[in-house]
This record gives structure tokens, C-alpha cells and sequence, in this order.
């Protein structure tokens, strides 16, 4: 079965860091794409990031420059490096077989991100 477990989120204060990960199995990890969601309270779920199987990465204009995403395929987790963060990043995050964008195996349970001001 598909399983993304996503994990890392937590309290941080406004211009601090925080670091995502993703573990993946049930896939091959090394042939597939993978993204990165957001859902802030109140709104719609949002796209962050995506890295290719080549190791191509996109951003929403919203976390450009400020957000890396990377992958290890070693040890099938995609990872999420948020720096400079501020409270309109408050969301629940998370991770993204866009493959199976369609699928609840898709998707990891969430992980919640937290800036204070």
C-alpha cells in the first residue's frame, strides 16, 4: 500500500526555520515526482513546491527564496527547508505523490506549521 508519513512541524517564531520531511513506501520513490500542499485555516489548499525525478523544483511565488525543497531517494523521504517564515505560512503541510494527487495513498496525514509574530 502507498503510505506518505510527513513530519517535522511545529511552534517557530517569525524569521526562524523549520524542516519538513516526508518518508514514502509502497512506491518507487526514484520514478516519481513529489510536492509539497498547504491549508491554512479558512482557505483552500494550496500548492508549494514540486521536485522532479531529475531534481527540477517549482515554487509558489508565496515561498520563493525563502523555501528548498530536496529529496533523498536513499532513503525515499522528500524534505521541506522553510526559512525567513512568517505567520501567513501557518498551515497544515503536506506531502504529495502528484501522481496520485487522486488518491488518499497520495497524500500524507498533515503536519502542523505554526509562526508566531
Amino acid at each position: 500500500q502507498v503510505q506518505l508519513v510527513d513530519f517535522g512541524g511545529g511552534l517557530v517564531q517569525a524569521g526562524g526555520s523549520l524542516r519538513l520531511s516526508c518518508a514514502a513506501s509502497g512506491i518507487i520513490f526514484s520514478i516519481n515526482h513529489m510536492a509539497w500542499y498547504r491549508q491554512a485555516p479558512g482557505k483552500q489548499r494550496e500548492w508549494v513546491a514540486t521536485i522532479t525525478t531529475g531534481g527540477s523544483t517549482n515554487y509558489a511565488d508565496s515561498v520563493k527564496g525563502r523555501f528548498t525543497i530536496s529529496r533523498d531517494n536513499a532513503k525515499n523521504t522528500v524534505y521541506l527547508q522553510m526559512n525567513s517564515l512568517k505567520p501567513e505560512d501557518t498551515a497544515v503541510y503536506y506531502c504529495n505523490v502528484p501522481v496520485l494527487a487522486t488518491m488518499r495513498g497520495g497524500w500524507g496525514q498533515g503536519t502542523q506549521v505554526t509562526v508566531s509574530s
